[in-house]
C-alpha cells in the first residue's frame, strides 16, 4: 500500500518539557532533584496544571486531583501557578521561533507547530532547525524543549513526544509507512478511552489494523471519526499550519472546596465570576465579536451541564438566568461554577491566513 503526503512539507512540532514546574525548578534549583507539580492546593479540590519527571514516576499527572496526587506522592511539592512568568518565558520562546519563520501556530503557551518548508535558515534542514530552537531556547530561558519534526502536523506531534524529554524525533517522508504501521491506536487524536476500547472490540488495535478497512467501514461504523482514522492511519494530514489560529471562546470558573447548594443564594459568587470574565475578555479579547454566553456547572457526582444563550453583548442578567434555568430543573449540590463566552469567528483574520499559502 503506498502511503502519500505532500513530501515537500517540513513541519516541526515544539513542546516544552514539563513547562510550569521546570520554570519553578529553574528559579529554585534546590527543588531539582525533587518531585514538583504546580496547581491548587489539596484543601480546596484542585487540580494539578503539571509535574516534573520525578513526579510522575509515582503516577502523577496533569489535570489529577491535587488530593490524590499527594496520595500517590506525598512528598510532592505543590507549588502555585505563577502566569506571569510563564506567559514571560513564553514570550521568549515565540520569539526564537519567529527568527526561522513567519508560520508559528501556537497551541498554548509551551506549545506550537512551525511550517519551515520554505525557510533559508540551516541550509534548508527542518531536522537543524528544530535542533537550533531547543539550543537556542536553553540559552534565552534555561528550558528544554523536545521537538518532532515531520511532513504534516499529526506526524510531528506525536514525533515531539518519542524522545522526551529533552529529545528530538524525526519522521521523513519515505519513514512514514513503516512509522504509523505499528502505531498504537491510543495514539491517534480523537482516540480517548473510550474510543480505545470500542476499536479493540472489533479488533483494531495499531494502525496497520485499521488499514485493513476501507473509508465506507470505517464512516460507517465510526461516522465523522471514521474519516479522521481512514487518513491517521495512513500518516495523513493537509491541515496548514495557521499562524492566526483564533480563540474559540474564553471562560473563568471556580472549583468549591465544599460544595455549596443550588438553592444557596449563588449570585455573590456569580457576580464574582462575572467581573473576573469581563476583566479576561479586556484583557486578551477586547475588540472581537461574541456569539453566545454560556454557564458550566460540575456538580458533586462529577456530572457536567452547559447552558448557553444568543447574546452579544455579555451582561450579569444572563448568566444570572442561565443559572436559574438551571436550578428549576435539576436540585444538586455543586463542585464548580464556571461563565464564558463563544466568539464569532473572525472572516478577515481567516482571508489573511489562507493568503500565506
Amino acid at each position: 500500500m503506498k502511503i502519500t503526503d505532500n513530501p515537500l512539507r517540513k513541519i516541526i512540532h515544539i513542546d516544552m518539557d514539563c513547562f510550569y514546574a521546570a520554570i519553578e525548578i529553574r528559579d529554585n534549583p534546590a527543588l531539582a532533584n525533587k518531585p514538583v507539580a504546580v496547581g491548587g492546593p489539596a484543601e480546596e479540590r484542585s487540580v494539578l496544571c503539571t509535574c516534573n519527571y520525578i513526579a510522575r514516576k509515582f503516577g502523577v499527572r496533569s489535570a489529577m486531583a491535587t488530593a490524590y496526587a499527594k496520595r500517590l506522592c506525598p512528598d510532592l511539592i505543590v507549588l502555585p501557578v505563577n502566569m506571569n512568568k510563564y506567559r514571560e518565558a513564553s514570550d521568549f520562546i515565540h520569539e526564537v521561533f519567529s527568527e526561522y519563520t513567519a508560520l508559528v501556530e501556537p497551541l498554548s503557551l509551551d506549545e506550537a507547530y512551525l511550517d519551515v518548508s520554505n525557510s533559508k535558515h540551516c541550509q534548508g534542514s527542518a531536522t537543524w532547525i528544530a535542533t537550533e530552537i531547543r539550543k537556542k531556547i536553553w540559552e534565552t530561558v534555561q528550558l528544554t524543549a523536545s521537538a518532532g519534526v515531520a511532513p504534516n502536523k499529526f506526524l510531528a506531534k506525536i514525533a515531539s513526544g518519542w524522545n522526551k524529554p529533552n529529545g528530538l524525533f524525526v519522521i521523513r517522508p519515505h519513514e512514514i509507512e513503516d512509522f504509523v504501521k505499528d502505531l498504537a491506536v491510543e495514539e491517534l487524536f480523537g482516540v480517548g478511552k473510550v474510543t480505545a476500547e470500542k476499536l479493540h472490540q472489533f479488533g483494531l488495535k495499531t494502525c496497520s489494523d485499521i488499514q485493513k478497512l476501507s473509508l465506507t467501514e470505517l464512516t460507517n461504523q465510526f461516522g465523522k471519526l471514521g474519516h479522521q482514522l481512514y487518513e491517521q492511519s495512513r500518516g495523513m494530514d493537509n491541515r496548514q499550519v495557521e499562524p492566526n489560529r483564533e480563540r474559540k471562546s474564553l471562560s473563568v470558573e471556580r472549583t468549591f472546596s465544599q460544595d455549596i447548594k443550588i438553592t444557596d443564594n449563588c449570585n455573590a459568587i456569580l457576580l464574582d465570576l462575572y467581573k473576573r470574565l469581563k476583566d479576561r475578555l479586556q484583557k486578551y479579547e477586547p475588540d472581537r465579536e461574541i456569539k453566545n454566553v454560556y454557564l458550566k456547572i460540575k456538580s458533586s457526582d462529577f456530572k457536567l451541564s452547559t447552558l448557553e444563550k444568543s447574546c452579544h453583548l455579555p451582561n450579569f442578567m444572563e448568566y444570572e438566568k442561565l443559572f436559574q434555568e438551571f436550578a428549576n430543573r435539576e436540585i444538586c449540590s455543586i463542585r464548580l461554577l464556571g461563565l464564558g463566552v463563544h466568539f464569532t469567528a473572525d472572516a478577515l483574520t481567516k482571508n489573511n491566513q489562507q493568503s500565506l499559502f
